[in-house]
């Protein structure tokens, strides 16, 4: 959870620099845009869960490649498949997750819209369809689109978590902890949802019960160190900052945790934390993380709309079956 925190400002600037320091911190590590500039993340915004499994040779969203160059290349292989077919359901997913990888939420999209037009009924695409709209931070499509995706007689706790994350960004918190709550009765204990219901709590500026739920968040056999690292954070706001650091060291250096938590001190003891993160944009947080990822890339043209062209010296991966 390291802050980066702004240089050669001046007094004056240092409310504007330290929220997009937040906002490029919360697009980080999935915290909501309220709170830090998040996501939920997350996921995403990666706290929705792990999308369904894609059989076959096409991973998953959490199966993707791990550098940017691979995953660069994967992308634009799997571009050229979903060039020849749109319409082919396992494929234009399995492009829209890497797309989102990638930061290209915008391209995902537009590659969801198109599927979801295909395949107007299908669940699962307007739950992707949906999960999609969150990234690119339209946040009023979202709303729609997500409650198509499952039926009151038969909720997705994955859904069910996404909605509760569109609320809270909305600023509607109660309603986002009724949904969590809800996708909790159908997955107990389960830690993304515990997390974002912590964070909705901090939101709310009920700190102590944000401490208690992501604590057992991230007592949780499968927690990932961004729900620590969400304790972490929420424990800072409470001034207890020797915990905080304690938990923020379990997954980084003990460097970068003790320049998190005196970031966040620095910001309670100079600005009223709450005014300045209730004005923090999760668009802008996205906006922010896509441009650190594209200092890093390498010098690459376009040759479609959806898809970044691969320099002609780089090997593709192997072929896809």
């Amino acid at each position: 959870m390291r802050i980066e925190m702004p240089q050669g400002s001046s007094p004056a600037s240092q409310p504007q620099k330290l929220k997009s320091a937040l906002a490029r911190q919360a697009a980080r590590y999935g915290l909501h845009a309220g709170l830090f500039a998040a996501a939920l993340f997350l996921a995403g915004c990666q706290s929705f869960g792990q999308h369904n499994d894609i059989t076959g040779s096409i991973p998953d969203n959490t199966n993707l490649p791990a550098s940017q160059q691979s995953l660069y290349r994967y992308t634009e292989q799997l571009g050229q498949r979903y060039d020849s077919n749109p319409k082919d359901k396992r494929v234009a997913l399995a492009f829209a997750h890497a797309l989102q990888k990638s930061t290209r939420y915008a391209q995902a999209v537009a590659v969801m819209q198109r599927l979801a037009a295909t395949y107007p009924k299908d669940r699962e695409v307007l739950g992707d369809y949906g999960k999609a709209l969150v990234e690119a931070g339209r946040l009023r499509q979202a709303a729609d689109v997500l409650p198509q995706a499952h039926t009151p007689e038969n909720p997705n706790w994955t859904i069910l978590s996404a909605q509760g994350t569109v609320a809270d960004q909305l600023g509607d918190h109660q309603r986002a902890q009724e949904y969590y709550h809800a996708a909790l009765k159908i997955v107990p204990n389960q830690p993304d949802v515990l997390s974002n219901l912590g964070l909705s709590y901090a939101l709310s500026k009920q700190l102590p019960l944000a401490e208690s739920t992501l604590e057992l968040a991230a007592a949780q056999p499968t927690a990932r160190p961004r729900v620590r690292q969400n304790l972490a954070l929420v424990l800072a706001l409470e001034g207890k900052f020797e915990q905080a650091q304690k938990i923020a060291q379990r997954d980084l250096t003990p460097l970068e945790a003790a320049e998190n938590v005196a970031s966040i001190r620095q910001m309670i003891a100079q600005t009223n934390p709450w005014k300045e993160i209730s004005k923090v944009d999760a668009r802008s947080a996205r906006r922010m993380t896509a441009h650190k990822h594209t200092t890093r890339k390498v010098a690459l043209g376009d040759r479609h709309p959806l898809r970044t062209k691969m320099a002609s010296d780089q090997s593709a991966p192997a072929a896809l079956h």
